[in-house]
């Protein structure tokens, strides 16, 4: 079976203990990694600590861009094997997960592989949390585009993908993802970094396509805070502006394609929701989906007049 380097980025000693874990759970694998690197962003303590402790784990200091992206990239460009596997610091695998994800490799025409990600709550799930909003916690929601096994993009926090697609396409844009850098009205466009890439390199590779494991499992720690309807609200804003991003950068018909299945797959959800008496649900759900809505359609304004300003107005609109 094809081999993988597993690359796992951090930045906060906050999630030092999920680190840890994340690192144990690679270490457990039926099908071992051949490598594992762990990725710093911006945090000497955090490399010294995890350099001092992770025997065996290649540790490296993030060389590109400040972020999540220029993170990935640099553990990607230190990876020895054919397959790149990214796991978040606040993940912990299945012992079955990378062999489940491998497997899916013996199809050539297969880019990359995502795999099904469970929240793991910190105390109880609220109750007016919708499972059609999971995304915004990082994990696979109900309703997720799925059509014979394939999906358009995995969810960052468990996905692969052959290096020498990675390093074709270019890797992942620095416009999008968790960074430092660019703020657009609406809000910051910290994620869609792996829908851009993946749209990108579907058209270099036609015919190709991107995976959907439901056996390859993962844990996707919830902290208290992203429990709360201000991280809902905060979440749903970025997505809509990653998103305006997302489409000025690769069109509206593949940055948006999967999403108008979605959409109209969250009326039914808020039906049910109120069949069920979750008044608090059916009203996230649609609270959820009008926040989105605004930040992307203000966004997409906003990147409209900017074109359209004279030189320097740029500037000012993202300051």
């Amino acid at each position: 079976m094809i081999n993988a380097s597993v690359i796992i980025c951090a930045y906060t000693m906050e999630r030092w203990e999920q680190l840890q874990a994340a690192v144990i759970s690679v270490r457990g694998q039926t099908r071992p990694a051949s490598q594992i690197l762990v990725v710093i962003d911006g945090n000497e303590e955090l490399r010294r600590r995890a350099a001092t402790e992770f025997g065996g784990v290649t540790v490296l200091e993030n060389s590109k861009t400040p972020g999540l992206s220029g993170g990935r990239m640099t553990g990607a460009e230190a990876a020895v094997a054919p397959i790149l596997v990214f796991l978040d610091d606040d993940a912990v695998a299945e012992p079955t997960w990378l062999e489940q994800l491998l497997r899916c490799y013996e199809d050539p025409a297969v880019l990359g592989v995502g795999g099904y990600i469970r929240p793991i709550w910190s105390g109880a799930e609220p109750a007016w949390f919708p499972p059609e909003f999971y995304w915004v916690v990082g994990c696979t929601y109900a309703g997720m585009p799925v059509r014979n096994g394939r999906i358009r993009n995995p969810i960052g926090a468990s996905m692969s993908v052959r290096a020498e697609v990675l390093a074709r396409a270019g890797g992942f844009a620095s416009q999008l993802g968790r960074r430092e850098g660019e703020r657009l009205e609406g809000g910051i466009a910290e994620s869609c970094e792996e829908t851009e890439f993946c749209i990108r390199a579907t058209r270099l590779n036609p015919g190709s396509y991107w995976a959907y494991c439901a056996t390859a499992r993962v844990g996707h720690h919830v902290p208290p805070q992203r429990m709360a309807w201000r991280y809902f609200v905060r979440r749903c804003r970025m997505e809509g502006t990653a998103k305006a991003v997302l489409t000025d950068m690769a069109g509206t018909k593949d940055g948006l394609g999967s999403e108008r299945r979605y959409v109209i797959g969250l009326c039914g959800a808020v039906l049910r929701s109120l069949a069920s008496g979750y008044l608090r649900r059916a009203g996230a759900i649609c609270g959820g989906f009008g926040i989105t809505a605004l930040a992307y359609f203000r966004t997409r304004a906003l990147i409209r007049a900017v074109r359209k300003a004279p030189s320097g107005y740029s500037d000012r609109a993202a300051a």
